[in-house]
């Protein structure tokens, strides 16, 4: 399991191969990419994202280990960028290893909702306008909720 936070830019097929690593018995990798965007009305110059050091790594180490007993996943990695970024950065990366896809696409989407919702991220945004802490969205609780039935 590779759980990293970092400033610095990731490059998924590094992950994928750094995961595989001769792995045979991987038949799926699923992986999710967000990146930083620039929603209409004032233009995004930067979003700085702020963490907790160990307290941010324990709730993601926490998130995939849920991931890991629901579903039967051969192995997988979250890189969270921090620091400023610019929109369209990447900004977090999600890979799931699995024997079949249905776990893998299930295992990355749960661990994406949880991130979304759990992980001690702060965002604030930088325009024109001044600056913004954002707040976080009913949507993204949501999607997490439905993970608990």
């Amino acid at each position: 399991m590779i759980i990293r936070v970092q400033t610095e830019d990731f490059d998924i097929a590094a992950l994928h191969h750094e995961l595989l690593a001769g792995r045979t018995d991987v038949g799926a990798i699923a992986s999710f990419i967000g990146l930083v965007r620039d929603l209409a009305g004032d233009p995004l110059q930067t979003m700085t994202l702020e963490h907790y050091p160990g307290m941010t790594e324990s709730a993601l180490q926490g998130i995939a280990s849920r991931a890991q007993q629901r579903w039967q996943i051969a192995d997988l990695g979250i890189i969270h960028r921090v620091g400023a970024l610019a929109p369209a950065d990447q900004i977090v990366l999600v890979a799931v290893l699995s024997a079949h896809r249905a776990d893998a696409f299930a295992a990355c989407q749960f661990i994406m909702d949880y991130l979304k919702t759990e992980a001690p991220f702060w965002k604030k945004e930088v325009s024109e306008q001044g600056a913004k802490w954002v707040e976080s969205r009913d949507s993204d609780e949501l999607a997490r909720k439905k993970w608990e039935s």
